[in-house]
């Protein structure tokens, strides 16, 4: 956490879940912070310890769905101004400094997106809808919060949003077990607010969904020029929308 009177006051949130390769370098990037707090979900790694020894202050918080988490870190934040980047995204030096002269002088923005680089198994994906991902990373928590998503949730912001010029590289799945894992936790995840929704399954769901997202990722936003990789990622989330349908049937038919 930086000394440095010349930056405003900004606190840096996360939500972990055994992120201890991370840590490290995750709060030496965050230059620009005053405060630095870690929601972590229970992690059984070093998470907790790398963390605290860095000066990080950790509050545990069993998880329930992503936008509840945020949202709890937001109200733990000493200031108004906040940055909420994931560990598995990698903020530049440039960013950081990006980050700071914005906030030397935010005006009437309530809320700034970043551009993000996403990465599948190290391999930089430039189509197939990746080519426009953004997502707010540093906001005013008064005119921000988010929206209530289980998953791939997004702040609503009450006021004026701007981009960041530089963007940040995002690891999402770091091996093919760890694309694994988090592909069953999301379809669980899903599946519990579609069966909360009462909504029901059936072979539209199962057959024609999973194949219209393969074929607009592969071929209508071009994923089929970043070679194989940009097959694996349509197929990816191609599975994930089959996966969160079998989860919601499975849900469904414990009641029967």
């Amino acid at each position: 956490m930086t000394e440095n009177n010349k930056y405003p006051k900004i606190t840096a949130l996360a939500i972990t879940l055994n992120e201890e390769e991370n840590v490290k370098r995750y709060v030496e990037s965050l230059t620009f912070a005053d405060e630095i707090i870690f929601i972590d979900s229970q992690s059984v790694d070093n998470t907790i310890k790398f963390a605290e020894e860095m000066g990080v202050k950790v509050i545990q918080r069993k998880f329930d769905n992503f936008s509840n988490q945020r949202n709890f870190a937001i109200n733990q934040a000493k200031n108004d101004w906040v940055v909420f980047f994931d560990l598995d995204e990698v903020i530049t030096n440039e960013i950081a400094e990006e980050i700071a002269s914005k906030a030397n002088d935010f005006e009437d923005i309530v809320a700034y997106y970043v551009k993000r680089n996403f990465f599948l198994f190290n391999k930089h994906l430039k189509h197939g809808g990746f080519q426009n991902d953004k997502a707010v990373r540093l906001f005013n928590k008064n005119y921000c919060k988010y929206n209530g998503n289980f998953v791939h949730e997004e702040i609503q912001a009450q006021g004026k949003t701007a981009v960041l010029n530089h963007s940040i590289n995002h690891y999402s799945y770091k091996n093919f077990d760890h694309y694994c894992n988090k592909l069953n936790f999301y379809s669980k995840l899903h599946a519990i607010k579609l069966f909360k929704d009462n909504k029901r399954p059936n072979l539209y769901h199962f057959v024609i969904k999973p194949a219209y997202r393969f074929a607009w990722q592969y071929f209508y936003r071009l994923g089929i020029l970043d070679g194989k990789e940009g097959f694996l990622s349509a197929k990816i989330n191609s599975f994930f929308v089959f996966k969160r349908y079998l989860e919601l049937w499975m849900l469904n038919n414990k009641l029967q």
